[in-house]
């Protein structure tokens, strides 16, 4: 067998023997370099920068979404849900009306009743069915977050709307965030969230005020015998411990908002085209009691900041505390930018049923401020509400209620028929049967609309403001000074307008009005207002800053408060991430490329 040539059996005796004859010479190889060129491609700018921008499709940025906001219940739930969208809509999201277009569902429950928690777990289940990113807020995942159909899902508390974008931002990235705790300040208990944070008004010409807030409270669960935070009762600040609520309060745990910081925010809206503003509480006439003042302190200190031509509506109050400052209060419902209205609970005319409530008022009490008012403020408009079937409750009972509503024939009456909520001490009281709860509902329901409370108006001229339009689209939606409703003629120049209308027909919940032409109208805005869906609360720098697309996001002015980190595992913000991270990035890297340079040369040194 013939015997390869193997290629170390000869010794080199230098590199440079490798190359044979056949193979180029040095400068044969720079000769055919000088030869060749460089084929040069075109570039399409315009498709490589798109690409450049565009992310990964399987990249998450947070503030590029479409969220949908729903919101059930009172007008202090709908604050809330317009003050979490504003923060959002500053953020760089967008608020959309369409649920399907929607990446993100907000749910702003209510817990007073259970068709209210019905509609809010199906709405749960349907955001699932879709794919949808979901978070939970108001009082429903506030009371009983360990519900199983909340299961894995975030929740924004009662208190931490301030903090809505984080836990949308977290959960767009597909995390589970719950945010139930109660705020502190050096171990004191706070309020709610701040009244200057941003929010899209769902009407612009409309801002609801909360001018106190309740404490949530660390408590045991009846229902679950499991540590439950429980949130606001319907409208928050109650001093109240209703035996048929879901989320009653201890007595005294109040937190009333300084008088200073409401007048600013009203003076505030005012500046954003708000010509109405509605006072919303638990329990108005329990402001102040736990900072040294009351509500007609405030509500003086409001009237001066009203221009003539705006509107002041109260909310909701209580007999017990309203009885403290009737003759005050009938001066306020006499003033002309105070509409003459009041909404004051009943519930029953039976003192027993008021007691097993635990009302802490009587009958008697109710008709004390009625009367007084009716008295003081003519034409006053007082609005109230009935619970029929309350557990207990007796034919004889419920024959005293239906004399309330035939002496005083409430304009507007709001009936409800008893649904035991679980977890509440009337839940475990003997209950009235179905049958007789869903008769005694109709019977009081067909009083009421036997008979007319507006048909005595008809030819009178009045002085109404125009804020929105009703539900079939057909009119203008007015309010007169009791704050009674009046549909106008689809006229664009009315709305935001004061004038003065005839009316000349009226219904059972309205009247129909036609403007006068020789009479005064009120501008009431003192600048325009601001377009549906523009954000409230934000200077003019942020508002006029250039938006170029969904990655360009707005940064809030420094009147906004910097949003707290979730926990200790996301207090380390990237440097990317803070302000002005780009400079630091490439600050750093430099220092960095410049050490290395340094240390290797200085090594290169020392080895010579």
């Amino acid at each position: 067998m013939k015997k390869m040539p193997a290629s170390c059996d000869s010794v080199l005796e230098d590199i440079e023997d490798i190359v044979s004859a056949e193979d180029l010479k040095p400068q044969d190889r720079q000769f055919i370099r000088k030869n060749v060129f460089p084929k040069v491609r075109k570039r399409n700018s315009q498709k490589n920068d798109q690409t450049d921008n565009d992310p990964p499709s399987d990249s998450i940025i947070p503030g590029a979404q479409k969220i949908w906001v729903r919101t059930w219940g009172c007008s202090h739930n709908n604050s809330d849900g317009e003050y979490m969208a504003g923060q959002l809509a500053a953020y760089g999201y967008k608020i959309t009306d369409n649920s399907a277009e929607a990446d993100l569902w907000l749910l702003n429950s209510c817990t007073v009743k259970n068709p209210a928690e019905d509609h809010f777990r199906n709405s749960i289940k349907k955001a699932q069915q879709e794919k949808k990113k979901v978070v939970l807020a108001g009082c429903v995942p506030q009371a009983q977050p360990r519900q199983d159909y909340m299961k894995g899902l975030s929740i924004i508390g009662v208190q931490q709307i301030d903090r809505v974008v984080e836990v949308v931002e977290e959960t767009i990235k597909g995390h589970s965030v719950r945010l139930l705790s109660q705020k502190k300040d050096n171990g004191k208990r706070l309020g709610g969230a701040r009244l200057d944070l941003p929010k899209i008004r769902k009407n612009p010409l409309i801002e609801i005020i909360s001018i106190n807030t309740g404490r949530v409270l660390f408590c045991v669960s009846v229902a679950e015998n499991l540590p439950a935070h429980l949130c606001f009762l319907m409208q928050n600040g109650c001093l109240n411990a209703c035996t048929y609520c879901k989320t009653k309060h201890a007595r005294g745990d109040l937190a009333s908002y300084p008088i200073e910081e409401l007048v600013n925010r009203a003076k505030q809206s005012f500046q954003e085209g708000v010509c109405e503003i509605w006072l919303t509480s638990e329990d108005t006439g329990a402001y102040g009691r736990d900072i040294g003042t009351d509500l007609p302190t405030l509500l003086w200190k409001l009237v001066e900041a009203i221009p003539e031509g705006a509107m002041l509506r109260l909310g909701m109050t209580n007999p017990p505390y309203i009885l403290e400052h009737l003759e005050e209060m009938a001066k306020i419902l006499n003033h002309p930018r105070v509409y003459a209205f009041l909404h004051i609970p009943v519930q029953s005319a039976s003192d027993s049923v008021l007691m097993d409530m635990k009302r802490e008022y009587c009958v008697a009490d109710f008709k004390q401020v009625v009367d007084f008012l009716k008295a003081k403020v003519p034409g006053i408009t007082i609005a109230t509400d009935i619970i029929c079937g309350f557990p207990g409750e007796t034919d004889e009972d419920f024959q005293e209620t239906v004399k309330l509503v035939e002496q005083y024939r409430f304009p507007s009456l709001f009936i409800n028929q008893f649904y035991p909520r679980p977890g509440t001490p009337a839940a475990k009281m003997h209950q009235v049967p179905a049958a007789v709860k869903k008769q005694r509902t109709k019977d009081l329901s067909q009083l009421f609309h036997s008979y007319s409370p507006y048909d005595h108006k008809v030819g009178e001229r009045q002085r109404v403001l125009v804020t929105e339009e009703s539900f079939d689209s057909n009119y203008y939606v007015a309010h007169n000074p009791f704050y009674e409703q009046v549909l106008v003629p689809k006229d664009p120049l009315l709305m935001g307008k004061m004038v003065e209308v005839n009316i000349y027909e009226a219904g059972k919940h309205f009247m129909k009005g036609q403007p006068v032409s020789d009479a005064r109208v009120y501008t009431a805005s003192i600048t325009r207002p601001l377009a549906k869906g523009e954000v409230s609360g934000l200077t003019g720098e942020f508002r006029h800053a250039p938006q170029n697309g969904t990655n360009q996001k707005a940064h809030p002015s420094a009147e906004i408060p910097v949003k707290t980190p979730l926990g200790s595992w996301m207090a380390l913000q990237l440097p990317w991430q803070q302000e002005g991270g780009g400079l630091k990035i490439l600050s750093v890297s430099l220092a960095l490329l410049a050490a290395l340079v340094m240390f290797y040369y200085g090594g290169m040194k020392t080895e010579l």
